[in-house]
């Protein structure tokens, strides 16, 4: 038994690594390489300047200029402020973006090409 164990298993081992082994590196360096090839040609898009949901924004939550007009509530206790659009109508509201400071402001103004933003309290 001693024998087996010290013999015969690690030469076993040592077989399977010396000829198996470099198969899988091989097949793994691979791997790591067409990973990083897709992921530089997804990084190159955009160069992640415009996030995901901003791309997408206009198209999930259409701004009709004839029934509906862009307001920022404001909120008196909190302080939070939220982008969106009221109808004109039954003055529903629309919540898009939540809105952190002015860069966010202009982001909100930009996507939907508005001139100006009435604000609400």
């Amino acid at each position: 038994m001693g024998l087996l164990t010290a013999v015969v298993i690690p030469g076993i081992v040592w077989l399977l690594f010396r000829y198996f082994m470099w198969w899988m590196v091989v097949i793994g360096m691979l791997i790591l390489a067409a990973f990083f090839i897709v992921f530089m040609i997804e990084m190159r898009q955009d160069n992640s300047k415009i996030p995901y949901y901003e791309r997408t924004l206009r198209d999930k939550i259409p701004f009709d200029p004839e029934k509906q007009y862009a307001v920022i509530r404001s909120s008196i206790c909190t302080g939070e402020k939220i982008a969106g659009f009221k109808n004109y109508g039954d003055a529903h509201f629309v919540e898009v973006m939540l809105i952190n400071n002015l860069e966010d402001e202009k982001r909100f103004m930009k996507i939907y090409d508005l001139k100006e933003v009435k604000r609400e309290y």
